[in-house]
């Protein structure tokens, strides 16, 4: 996955647009294409850092929701309202994070 930041992505449609007009015109565009390319390289760089850290996210979401699943089965029985309902948000929280690193593709 790509994560490029508002500059580089004008900065690369810019270079596309004078590549594309210099191919036309049949003329050598390997200076657009090597800085198109190191836009794209620095882009997957971050995007993979992102991926790691939304990984993480999840995996940390959803072992507090197995650790509050666990509290409520413990809990004493004048305990266990408050365990489900801690429960109960830790699985929001756990479908909340899941959800925003499916949009993302992870």
């Amino acid at each position: 996955m790509r994560s490029y930041t508002p500059a580089e992505r004008r900065e690369r449609a810019r270079l596309v647009l004078r590549g594309s007009r210099q191919a036309i015109a049949d003329a050598d565009t390997s200076r657009f294409d090597a800085q198109i390319e190191r836009l794209d390289a620095k882009a997957e760089e971050r995007g993979a850092l992102e991926v790691a850290v939304m990984r993480r996210e999840v995996a940390t979401v959803e072992q507090a929701a197995a650790t509050a699943r666990a509290q409520e089965r413990l809990a004493p029985r004048s305990e266990r309202a408050a365990a489900r309902k801690a429960r109960q948000e830790a699985d929001r929280e756990a479908a909340r994070v899941r959800k925003q690193a499916r949009r993302y593709g992870i």
